[in-house]
Order: structure tokens, then sequence, then C-alpha cells
């Protein structure tokens, strides 16, 4: 008496249930709608902008561009119009100290001062700078990321006195709040731009690459 009870409750249901071929073709149209809605969604989430310039700017200073569109992420959100409370400026934000450096370093044009906020002048300035302090910090990579927000030698000098190890492990050893979040977005931010567009560079590499 049970089972016939059950069994009454049961066959509406798998009565109801589409046919076999009408399961497989809801799936098939599952699965192509995430193929595609994934990607654009995730461009949604990771936008990109000026990327001819940053891959211009990043072959000319040996800089990760993927590295250089995390920072101009994390530091402007590409927008080329911010401005900090301590005068850093355009999408990599930096600050006149580091633009006289980049500068006289870099030996590029005293122009470059009066047009931080161009966003070719900015990312090519911002990558030079982020390029020689990866060298600086004999390419430890963290370091660098650090420095580019605390500074470098505040960095220099965590490392130095061992309050740091230099590795993004242990980055509680770095005395600033600010520069832990730093590193922790600028991270996240590279993977993901990584990612969703190292088909940038691999087009660019067969354009340059000798036949």
């Amino acid at each position: 008496m049970a089972n016939t009870r059950l069994e009454k409750w049961i066959r509406p249901a798998i009565d109801a249930l589409p046919s076999m071929r009408k399961l497989m073709l809801a799936i098939i149209l599952l699965l192509i709608f995430l193929m595609v809605a994934t990607p654009l969604f995730n461009k949604w989430m990771y936008p990109l902008d000026y990327e001819e310039q940053i891959l211009y700017s990043s072959d000319a200073t040996g800089a990760d561009p993927f590295l250089v569109m995390a920072i101009i992420r994390v530091e402007s959100k590409f927008n080329p119009e911010v401005e900090s409370h301590a005068g850093a400026q355009g999408l990599m934000q930096l600050t006149p100290n580091t633009v006289d450096w980049v500068v006289k370093r870099g030996q590029f044009s005293p122009a470059f001062k009066e047009s931080v906020h161009d966003p070719a002048i900015n990312i090519h300035m911002g990558s030079w700078y982020i390029s020689g302090l990866i060298r600086e910090f004999e390419g430890n990579e963290i370091a660098a990321i650090a420095a580019y927000n605390a500074g470098p030698g505040n960095v220099r000098k965590w490392l130095e006195e061992e309050r740091w190890d230099g590795t993004k492990q242990n980055i509680n050893q770095i005395p600033f709040g600010e520069t832990r979040h730093y590193i922790q977005r600028v991270t996240f931010f590279h993977e993901r731009y990584s990612k969703l567009y190292s088909h940038l560079t691999n087009k660019r590499n067969s354009f340059t690459s000798p036949q």
C-alpha cells in the first residue's frame, strides 16, 4: 500500500520532467551562455584602458605590463584626473618627488614634469619607476610593490633591520597597514589581469617576432 502511494506521488513528478532531448539542449545552452557571459562579466569587473600605452611603455622599460595594469587599477582605477592629498597625479599616481627622481635618473625631458596627467607620459614614467624598483630590490617584485607605496627608503630600512623578510607570506611584518593592504590588492589584480588579458602580449609578440 505504501509503495502504491509513493508511486502515485512520484509518477507525476517524473512525467513533468522535460524529455532527455530538451534537457540536453537546455544544458548545452546553459554552457554556451556561461562561456560567453563569464568573460564579459570578468572584463566588466576588471576593465582595461590605455592598453597600447601600457604595452609600449612596458616594452621600452622592461616592466611587466600586467603589473602596470594592476598598479593603475589600484592607484586610479584608470582615471587620469585623480590627484591625491599628497599631490600624487595621473594614472599611476606619481608624486612630485617621484616625478623629479624619474626624470633625472631616467634622463627624460624636463617637459614631462608639466605633462604628468597625460596618460602616455604618466604610464611611461610609472613603468620606468616600477621596473627600476624591481631591479633595485634584486628582482623582488613584492618588495618593489611595497616601495612603490611606502617609498624605497622605508622598504630598504625594513629589510636591513630584518623587520620584514621581503616576502608576501610575511607582509604582516610590514609596519604600515596601508602598504600591507596595497601589496594584497596589487598582487590580486596582477593575477586577474594576467589571466584575462594575456592575449594582448601574445598577439603583440606574434607581430614583433622574427620570421
